[in-house]
């Protein structure tokens, strides 16, 4: 089926959009060239901004071509719920009685490892968050882990070389960590009801591979980067002690917007409480990350509206696989379109046998952490990390080089073993 016109400029706004990730250095290059237009190259310089200005053009351009009912149509038949999901439940996964509880935790796990402080706080950090991400939902798994690690690492002096693999497992990690459950990944989160994947079916076939690799990608980066960590000193982070009252309201809070995933208005209800309870308690808690969380949910809401005009090549794609050739066509196409997007589609296509079912979820979620679009997670790993590198930007490039090596180790573990 030929595409319409308006799909063929999607598809070539979705392309130009990818590139210009990739070009985000350049613009702020500009920004310092041209000081009277600062603030506009400096905006177009900002990675979780992209997708959002890309969609605004292409929502103008089907208003001039198709005319206000048809844009307003489509855009209404757009699904909007992940990504304002992933702004609460980063503002309050990242609000400190949540935060300190949750590095309490890990404390309390590292502790019990005989090796340096700091080897062991890293290797829980990098394995126990992301794989906490199957019950607490990946976005705040996320949250949790970036935050933690920008804290006691990325706040220290370590190499560059050492930032990059960080990022690039903890993105690697964090995008399997949650394919122990069914109701956490966005990719199985797509079509888990549809194909019958229960948690008894999710505990089978996919999380002792998913924890697997989860930990050995940790072991391997806390391994090559041994030195390093051994010689940073704990961190002393000032903390206030929280009444009890306090972190549970907040922890039941994000236990109701986990299990409202799915109906916006209650989790948004929900949210509305707990800003109440912030203005309530204002004395526990630190500046909540509302610009940060906003600038993830426009990236993923831009991603949203282009995404939604390029299912007439990704499904023609999806159909004429074999259940091996679409494990590693949905990891590389993963990395230049959002995983979810490519489960669901495949969920359209009757006829589908187990093991293709199998290996485009695998698939899926294998290649989450080559790009910054590839998981809906990422960017809020990215907005809280990328200050903590050279220009405030993450290289794509490096990033990709970086998720490499922890991508094989899963595809060792979903595809070999």
């Amino acid at each position: 089926m030929s595409p319409t016109l308006v799909q063929s400029i999607a598809l070539i706004i979705f392309v130009v959009a990818i590139l210009h990730t990739f070009s985000v250095k350049f613009f702020k290059s500009l920004a310092q060239k041209f000081p009277r237009h600062h603030n506009i190259f400096d905006m177009l310089g900002e990675v979780e901004i992209v997708f959002g200005f890309w969609a605004i053009v292409l929502v103008l351009i089907i208003f001039f071509l198709l005319g206000k009912t048809e844009t307003v149509n489509y855009l209404n038949n757009q699904s909007y719920v992940e990504p304002l999901f992933v702004f609460v439940i980063m503002v309050i996964a990242a609000s400190k009685p949540i935060l300190d509880f949750s590095l309490s935790c890990v404390k309390k796990i590292s502790a019990l490892l005989p090796v340096n402080k700091s080897l062991s706080l890293f290797l829980i950090t990098m394995s126990f968050v992301p794989l906490l991400g199957s019950f607490i939902t990946e976005p705040a798994a996320m949250t949790l882990g970036a935050l933690i690690l920008r804290d006691h690492f990325y706040s220290k002096k370590i190499s560059n070389k050492f930032k990059y693999g960080i990022i690039g497992t903890l993105f690697v990690n964090v995008s399997i960590g949650g394919a122990m459950t069914p109701f956490a990944a966005p990719p199985i989160l797509m079509v888990a009801a549809k194909w019958n994947w229960d948690l008894n079916f999710m505990i089978n076939t996919f999380a002792w591979r998913t924890a697997l690799a989860v930990f050995v990608n940790s072991i391997i980066l806390t391994f090559l980067f041994r030195n390093e960590l051994t010689k940073l000193g704990e961190s002393k982070i000032k903390t206030i002690k929280i009444p009890s009252f306090v972190l549970i309201l907040h922890l039941i809070l994000l236990l109701g917007v986990i299990f409202f995933v799915h109906d916006l208005i209650i989790f948004l209800g929900i949210f509305l409480i707990f800003l109440a309870v912030v203005n309530a308690f204002n004395q526990y808690q630190d500046k909540l990350i509302i610009n940060q969380a906003f600038l993830v949910s426009l990236f993923l809401a831009g991603l949203v509206v282009l995404g939604g005009q390029q299912k007439w090549w990704l499904q023609t794609v999806l159909a004429k696989l074999t259940p091996d050739q679409i494990y590693y066509v949905a990891t590389a196409l993963t990395a230049v379109t959002d995983n979810a997007a490519l489960t669901y589609l495949a969920s359209l296509v009757d006829g589908l046998s187990d093991q293709f079912k199998y290996a485009i979820a695998a698939g899926a979620i294998t290649g989450g952490g080559l790009t910054v679009i590839a998981n809906a997670p990422n960017p809020a790993g990215y907005s809280i990390l990328n200050k903590k590198f050279s220009g405030g930007i993450v290289s794509p490039l490096y990033l990709f080089l970086s998720a490499l090596g922890p991508t094989i180790v899963a595809i060792i573990c979903y595809k070999i073993i």
